[in-house]
């Protein structure tokens, strides 16, 4: 599926607004109001909110991305990503960054776990960097920050994920319809009581209510859902599958949100004595190297980081030399039977 937006629009230049006037609208010293975007560890929490507001309000940009961009090249993209502990985004991160520098650029890489307020301040700092396209995770922003995105001008290219409004670019998948056809996977099985071990994120909670609905959809019974925090690890896995235990039936098919929590949760099965698949059948999410080395080895849903993180630096690269190119670009996901199903 891709779409072809129109040409980019020169966007007229934004308000003058000076860190003066944010610091008068907040009531506080031009300094602080630089600490806020700069070093915000170094204020205090309601300080820091009340500087945001005003920079929300005026829609205040710092200085080095206020003017002249289009004649300047820094050379140097920013990337914001929850975490690169995952291979996940680990994956993706190394072809695109890989990829950028054999064109000439630097890849600038911040973390922002799983907070929206330590995105927006991320994206509020690379772009004070004056860098000459950005790389998102997801397509979920604060309306200050997308607005912020786009008057920027600059490229954006948003992955992993799939909306009917992006920001600039967007490469990846629909979650709802991974988690449903999961959940299909395993009616075809004969399987008719789940479960549910997921990660608190935007997208793992797509992957979870898309299974559930698709569950509920065939008249079927979901046993338990628990939902652990972001990221998940292996003994997220494991402690989320002790929890919901006595509530799974003789012959239960489990969905979990990564390989890491599907790889805890079967090490967790064995010490409780449950048979996989025959009473306990395991999908994962991500096509890790764990999922493939363990034994058994665990099904999984198959999506390739790699050719994601390839195809966003090509886009990019399009981007900023002035082409246009699709909206919105679907990539595909596989789901892969092995011995836990």
């Amino acid at each position: 599926m891709t779409t072809r937006p129109p040409a980019r629009p020169t966007r007229p230049p934004l308000v003058s607004v000076k860190i003066t006037d944010v610091a008068a609208l907040a009531g506080v010293a031009p300094m602080t109001v630089s600490r806020v975007l700069n070093t915000p560890d170094r204020v205090s929490a309601p300080t820091a909110a009340r500087v945001r507001a005003a920079i929300d309000e005026l829609g205040y940009m710092p200085n080095l991305i206020a003017g002249g961009l289009s004649s300047r090249r820094s050379r140097m993209i920013a990337a914001v990503v929850p975490t690169i502990a995952s291979p996940m985004f680990s994956a993706p991160m190394q072809t695109f960054t890989d990829t950028m520098a054999e064109n000439g650029y630097h890849v600038m890489l911040a973390l922002s776990g799983y907070d929206q307020a330590s995105e927006d301040a991320q994206i509020r700092a690379v772009l004070a960097r004056r860098p000459d396209g950005l790389l998102l995770t997801g397509a979920v922003r604060s309306p200050p920050i997308r607005e912020l995105l786009r008057a920027s001008n600059l490229p954006v290219v948003e992955i992993w994920d799939t909306a009917e409004d992006p920001t600039d670019v967007l490469i990846g998948f629909d979650h709802a319809e991974v988690g449903a056809a999961v959940a299909d996977f395993f009616v075809r099985q004969g399987h008719t009581h789940f479960a549910s071990l997921s990660a608190r994120d935007p997208r793992a909670a797509l992957r979870r209510e898309g299974f559930a609905k698709r569950v509920a959809h065939h008249g079927l019974t979901l046993l338990a859902e628990k939902v652990l925090d972001a990221p998940s690890s292996i003994e997220d896995g494991r402690s989320g599958l002790r929890q919901i235990v006595g509530l799974l039936g003789q012959r239960t098919a489990l969905f979990g949100s990564s390989d890491l929590v599907a790889f805890g949760a079967l090490t967790e099965a064995r010490l409780h004595g449950i048979m996989v698949p025959d009473q306990l059948a395991i999908c994962g999410f991500g096509d890790f190297e764990i999922s493939r080395a363990c034994h058994p080895p665990i099904s999984t849903v198959h999506v390739d980081g790699a050719e994601i993180g390839e195809m966003a630096a090509r886009e990019m690269l399009a981007r900023i030399n002035g082409a246009v190119t699709p909206a919105r670009i679907a990539v595909p996901f596989q789901i892969l039977p092995r011995a836990t199903t």
